[in-house]
């Protein structure tokens, strides 16, 4: 296969929708919703709003500076451009980080699935199957990836939207054949009113729901392949607010209505599962088992191919091996998928092998990057707009609200946020042992960073003396 002249323009506008709409939802929005329910009770609404809130200002900035100029590296090319080569470098390896970690994560949970479906297959060698197969997916082009996610966000856009209507019409007592004593919006405040447990547990949930959010951003580093990266990116950030408020407000609000938020099946078989068995819908865990599948498959061709890109684009600003920034004649950058994988493959290989000390420490070390990419972000926007507007003001397509107001109170409470989570000390991933643990190795991927930005400058310096000392001897 001869060498390709870089991404390919392989994503149509359908792909690109449906990438959009499916990056808010992960996996983790039916896995760990529960938690956040039992914490904070139907209180948990707010926790989802206020981190829905930040999501949408942050990809409003973000969206500002991609459809200013759509790359394959998103935040970190904008981050290179406006704080510094460091800041790129350092975001950019933070980001493929977490998701090669991630692929460990969600191969691992849905090999767990596929176990209990044909347990003669061991659940190491379904973690296996899924990943040959997606990897296989990204490495034939970029079109496969965008069809792929095109049908996994299509069926969890289908799932949620039935759950919501069958919900509703349960809660209003009008769902033929289903006679439900529980369904109620009355359920939102009389067991022990809206917030069982006092305001504070509002923050707490955002902990707990805030890194289901991670994924809204893949779309402005797939637009780099569409066919019309600024309509793309345009549209999706304009289309996150009711995206995130009906995916999440409007789900999580059926779940605290068809149930109380105390009721015990909820912790025990998991929250949408519980609401679905409430209105009994035959068979509701298998139906759920299916849909969490489905996102866990579709995390999976996401992540592998936003890791791919991330370590594309370090490549080409040589932040990374060259090599990742060679691609196929069909586009692809073969070298930078295997490289992800294959640390994916590790990973999943330390889940099995030490799943209490080398594993915990990858999720944990990688567990706040989804607040420290948020925060680069703002950073980014801030001077961005001023270079945008220096140099081609024609590209500002889309705005930040109230700039530079509002991008300060959102940078200041993703700050809280970070400090809050210090606070949280239950556990062996707690909030407190994964900020440490993730500045820890950001504070290395910056000192990298910094030593090799001062490398490079003495060696730029360094060269005209070179010069004029060659010409001195020849001379």
């Amino acid at each position: 296969m001869t060498p390709g002249s870089g991404l390919q323009a392989g994503l149509k506008n359908r792909h690109l929708t449906m990438i959009a709409i499916g990056g808010v939802i992960g996996a983790g929005l039916f896995v760990g919703s529960s938690s956040g329910i039992a914490t904070a009770g139907p209180g948990i609404l707010l926790s989802y709003a206020l981190v829905g809130t930040l999501v949408v200002l942050v990809m409003r900035m973000l969206g500002e500076m991609s459809a200013a100029n759509p790359t394959s590296g998103s935040f970190s090319a904008h981050a290179d451009r406006a704080l510094g080569r460091w800041a790129g470098f350092s975001i950019g390896w933070l980001y493929w980080f977490f998701w090669v970690v991630v692929l460990a994560v969600e191969a691992t949970a849905g090999a767990k699935i596929l176990a209990g479906w044909v347990p003669a297959v061991p659940q190491w060698g379904w973690a296996l199957i899924v990943m040959t197969v997606l990897t296989a997916t990204n490495l034939v082009s970029v079109g496969s990836y965008g069809e792929f996610e095109f049908w996994f966000a299509g069926i969890k856009v289908v799932a949620i939207g039935a759950f919501i209507v069958v919900g509703l019409l349960a809660i209003f007592g009008v769902l033929p054949g289903v006679h439900t004593d529980k369904a109620s919006f009355a359920n939102l405040t009389s067991h022990g009113g809206f917030l069982p447990h006092g305001p504070g547990t509002i923050l707490t949930g955002v902990l707990l729901v805030v890194f289901s959010f991670m994924g809204s951003e893949i779309a402005t580093l797939a637009a780099g392949e569409s066919e019309d990266p600024q309509r793309a990116v345009t549209k999706s950030t304009n289309s996150i607010i009711w995206r995130i408020g009906v995916f999440y407000l409007g789900s999580i609000l059926v779940v605290v209505s068809l149930l109380p938020w105390n009721d015990p099946s909820i912790k025990k078989e998991g929250s949408y599962v519980a609401a679905l068995d409430s209105l009994g819908i035959a068979h509701a865990g298998e139906i759920m088992n299916v849909i969490v599948l489905t996102s866990v498959l579709s995390c999976l061709n996401s992540g592998l191919y936003t890791a791919s890109r991330m370590a594309f684009s370090l490549g080409e600003r040589g932040d990374a091996p060259k090599v990742f920034a060679r691609t196929t004649a069909r586009g692809v950058p073969m070298a930078a998928i295997l490289a992800s994988v294959v640390f994916g493959f590790v990973a999943v290989f330390f889940n099995y092998a030490y799943p209490d000390t080398v594993f915990l420490f990858l999720v944990n070390s990688s567990g706040a990057v989804a607040l420290f990419v948020w925060l680069v972000i703002c950073f980014s926007q801030l001077r961005m707009r001023r270079i945008i507007l220096r140099e081609a003001p024609e590209k500002l397509v889309v705005r930040m609200w109230l700039y530079p107001y509002l991008t300060w109170i959102t940078a200041g409470f993703i700050v809280f946020v970070l400090g809050y989570m210090l606070t949280d000390t239950e556990g062996e991933s707690s909030g407190r042992t994964t900020v440490l643990l993730s500045v820890g190795v950001a504070a290395v991927v910056v000192v990298i960073a910094l030593v090799k930005q001062k490398v490079e400058a003495g060696r730029g310096a360094g060269a005209p003396a070179v010069e004029a000392a060659e010409k001195v001897t020849t001379g």
